[in-house]
């Protein structure tokens, strides 16, 4: 799906929503709430998102797929442990904070989860339902292992042997996020045009539609180079996808055949097995990226430009321990 039909998909839902009149919109969310309807409760809060969200009709499908499965979550809790939506009990947030964190669930993915909630709240307020902003105080704990920790980059040995057992497009694609650095959404969005193998540059448009130019290593380009030959446009496989013998769900502007991580999951796990790698997903690559330019760097603005972080500090939370042992290794001989 394009970024249009997603734009147009969202704006249609919102407009479902913001075409009622003021009392109707009222009933219908109050009555969602009564009913802990999850479904139009999820609704209701895209619909919000769309008109009044930070990013309005722009919201990514990935965003709105994680605050659909946290309303979710939070209608169930609701149900099973008798919480009216409109008007919970003044300990009920955080309860439902102590219980996700009691499940095992870490304090990252409780702060999505509450994230969720408080949008629903806002959706809700919006509507005229209720004045009720239950999870404005609730507490997270700090999680103090770092992301590093939690969900380590592959390693330099990894890393090569899968490339030894991957097909140019496997290897194309885990390259743009193993040495490019590119979320795995940034390298399936990619279009041939942002493709520029004499300038060893890739014109990425990462979160927020902030663009940046990304330097290609040497095996890079010629990763790129062997699958612009096969899926580029008069490659074999290009024409093949023109007859309608393969099976594209993109237009063919596009470099990849294919726009949803479940795809080019299912493609990589069969690479890694068969390297004997365990799979770790895209992002260990990309962290693979930036940990080893840090390594050679020490600069931490350089690392947040090349990977396209908004702030030095989330690079710097990422990375803090890397940083530090670059510190270390030109220290030595001090």
């Amino acid at each position: 799906m394009t970024l249009a039909q997603v734009t147009s998909n969202l704006l249609a839902q919102t407009t479902a929503w913001t075409s009622l009149h003021d009392d109707e919109l009222k009933r219908r969310a109050t009555l969602a709430a009564r009913d802990k309807d999850a479904a139009a409760l999820s609704d209701l809060t895209v619909a919000y998102l769309g008109h009044l969200g930070g990013s309005g009709v722009l919201t990514s499908p990935k965003t709105i797929e994680a605050y659909r499965l946290g309303i979710r979550q939070y209608v169930a809790h609701a149900q099973a442990h008798a919480v009216g939506i409109l008007n919970p009990g003044r300990h009920a947030p955080q309860y439902y904070v102590s219980s996700l964190l009691a499940q095992g669930r870490k304090p990252a993915g409780v702060q999505l989860k509450v994230a969720a909630a408080r949008c629903l709240y806002r959706a809700l307020r919006w509507a005229g339902a209720t004045e009720a902003d239950p999870f404005k105080d609730v507490r997270i704990p700090k999680d103090h292992t770092t992301g590093l920790e939690k969900r380590p980059p592959y390693t330099e040995q990894e890393i090569g042997r899968v490339l030894e057992h991957a097909s140019a497009h496997d290897r194309f694609l885990l390259l743009l996020t193993a040495h490019a650095g590119l979320r795995i959404a940034e390298a399936l969005a990619l279009t041939w045009a942002d493709l520029d193998l004499e300038r060893r540059r890739l014109s990425v448009t990462g979160k927020g539609r902030k663009s940046r130019t990304v330097p290609m290593s040497t095996r890079l380009v010629e990763a790129a180079a062997q699958y612009r030959v096969l899926y580029g446009p008069g490659g074999e496989a290009h024409r093949h996808d023109e007859n309608g013998q393969r099976r594209r769900t993109t237009p063919q502007v596009q470099a990849f055949r294919y726009r949803t991580v479940q795809n080019a999951t299912h493609a990589m796990k069969g690479t890694f097995a068969q390297a004997g790698v365990p799979w770790r997903g895209f992002h260990a690559a990309r962290k693979h990226a930036g940990t080893k330019l840090l390594s050679r760097t020490g600069d931490l603005a350089t690392v947040a430009a090349f990977l396209g972080h908004s702030s030095v500090d989330t690079t710097r939370n990422s990375y803090a321990a890397v940083a530090s042992d670059a510190a270390s290794d030109q220290m030595l001989d001090w």
